[in-house]
């Protein structure tokens, strides 16, 4: 797929090209370090509003992806994989590009990215792999992809000695004793992070996450979905919090990795407070991006770090005699982390890697709630009452309690059961009205477990480490591997 940027007709076309950004910004396109200098000139904050606009899908056309990361370990030490060697991530790598015909990519002589049918599988900063699903209509397509992409890795990952965990932070290991994957701009993050958080370099290398993508109609949708998505993350993130072990003892958190990212870099992370303002839009989203500094601008594969600039002051004036183009732009946007990321799709990015069903229950959860108008109006009115102080409260609760948090003095717990059923609910209004399609309610189920147990996992496992586990990484790593 060209790096250069057409505004093709087709969105689902557009969305194949849309779902190749990735979770922490790098899609294969980025892999590709490849910037088309002769793309069209970006020279105003309109240009980066029709940019966006450029997004917008007719809902008959509206679909989903998905995107998975795992950390995997060997077998016999539970050290961390370094990407050399017979038994390094670039190996399995190639191993999955043999088996399933998958196309590489490359940086100089290193293998960094998989490509097949507009989905990828990524190498992440601390060699963690990501998938990230082609765009489908529904959730038992991208349900059946990530199963079959788990099946792959398992039977490749057992002749090489490696385990992947369903856990939303490696168990074990401080940043200190995880390898580097030889990327240049992760060599960028990794000097520039530590200027702005405490815990940048543990999000990169320890964490996991699963998110989802999701269309958008016009602005009045995208600002609908943005708003509600933003307001309803806390409770997401509680369902899904799952790294509560880390470093080889209890965090004293639910979601270790909710909290890294609460320290990470507050110019680009976090909640956006304009969202819930009545006025937001697409202006708000590009007003507030054009502030945020560069990570680096790419030439000729040649990254340049660009953190002295912001993108308003790069467009304005150039960097070294180069102009911004729409790529650049593109890329910027991707280097960005709130809570829900707007590109020219909506991306919700709140909850820990989790085990199978419950990876298959986040795209269902979020679907039901953003592709059903009235579902979404009811899930805004459940949040829509809580001021910015809550919300930004309940996010730093969400991470130590889990499911035992609150938001302005309201169980999460209990909001958490009725988002559900208003997904459930959603679910049920979009499922296709002649009933060939499975009905998809059924990928709550594991939701509605958690809930009766009124725990999130990250709870659970912390229970167990302390009782049935007695403090043993091995039965740790047995309970979480992947099978």
């Amino acid at each position: 797929m060209p790096w250069a940027i057409f505004f093709v007709i087709s969105s689902k076309r557009r969305f194949l090209r849309d779902a190749l950004d990735r979770t922490h910004g790098f899609g294969c396109r980025e892999e590709r370090a490849v910037v088309n200098q002769n793309a069209e000139r970006i020279t105003s904050a309109g240009d980066c509003v029709d940019f966006l606009r450029s997004g917008e899908t007719p809902r008959s056309d509206w679909v989903i992806g998905t995107e998975h990361e795992k950390i995997g370990l060997y077998a016999d030490t539970f050290e961390r994989i370094p990407y050399e060697g017979e038994r390094g991530v670039g190996r399995l790598l190639e191993e999955i590009a043999v088996r399933d015909d998958w196309g590489r990519i490359f940086e100089g002589e290193n293998l960094i990215a998989l490509e097949k049918n507009g989905a990828s599988i990524t190498l992440e900063p601390g060699g963690q792999i990501e998938l990230s699903g082609a765009p489908l209509g529904a959730i038992r397509e991208t349900c059946r992809e990530f199963n079959a992409h788990v099946d792959l890795v398992n039977e490749i990952s057992a002749e090489l000695g490696i385990v992947f965990v369903a856990l939303g932070i490696d168990p074990l290991h401080p940043v200190s004793e995880i390898p580097v994957m030889p990327k240049r701009r992760y060599e960028i993050m990794r000097e520039y992070l530590p200027t702005r958080g405490h815990l940048g370099l543990d999000m990169m290398h320890a964490s996991a996450t699963v998110q989802a993508n999701f269309d958008f109609s016009d602005e009045v949708d995208m600002a609908a979905k943005m708003r509600t998505a933003m307001g309803c993350t806390p409770i997401i993130s509680a369902l899904f919090a799952n790294s509560s072990i880390a470093e080889g003892g209890l965090t004293g958190w639910a979601s270790k990795r909710v909290e890294i990212w609460r320290d990470t870099d507050p110019d680009r992370c976090g909640l956006l407070p304009f969202v819930f303002d009545p006025d937001f839009g697409y202006s708000r989203y590009v007003e507030w991006a054009l502030d945020v500094p560069m990570f680096f601008i790419v030439r000729d594969s040649e990254y340049q770090p660009a953190w002295h600039l912001t993108f308003r002051q790069f467009m304005e004036h150039g960097f070294e005699g180069i102009r911004a183009t729409q790529d650049d732009w593109n890329l910027h946007l991707t280097t960005l982390f709130p809570e829900v990321r707007l590109k020219r799709i909506i991306e919700v990015r709140g909850a820990d890697t989790v085990p199978r069903d419950l990876i298959c229950a986040l795209p269902a959860v979020w679907k039901g709630l953003l592709y059903d108008d009235a579902a979404r109006e009811a899930a805004w009115k459940l949040v829509a009452d809580f001021s910015m102080e809550q919300r930004q409260v309940a996010q730093g609760d969400v991470a130590r309690k889990g499911l035992a948090a609150q938001i302005g003095g309201n169980a999460v717990l209990e909001l958490a059961r009725e988002l559900v059923d208003i997904s459930s609910e959603g679910l049920r209004s979009i499922g296709e009205p002649s009933g060939s399609a499975p009905d998809e309610r059924g990928f709550l189920d594991p939701l509605r477990e958690q809930l009766r147990l009124g725990r999130s996992p990250g709870e659970m496992q912390a229970e167990s480490w302390n009782g049935a586990w007695d403090a043993s990484p091995e039965r740790l790593i047995a309970f979480a591997r992947y099978s």
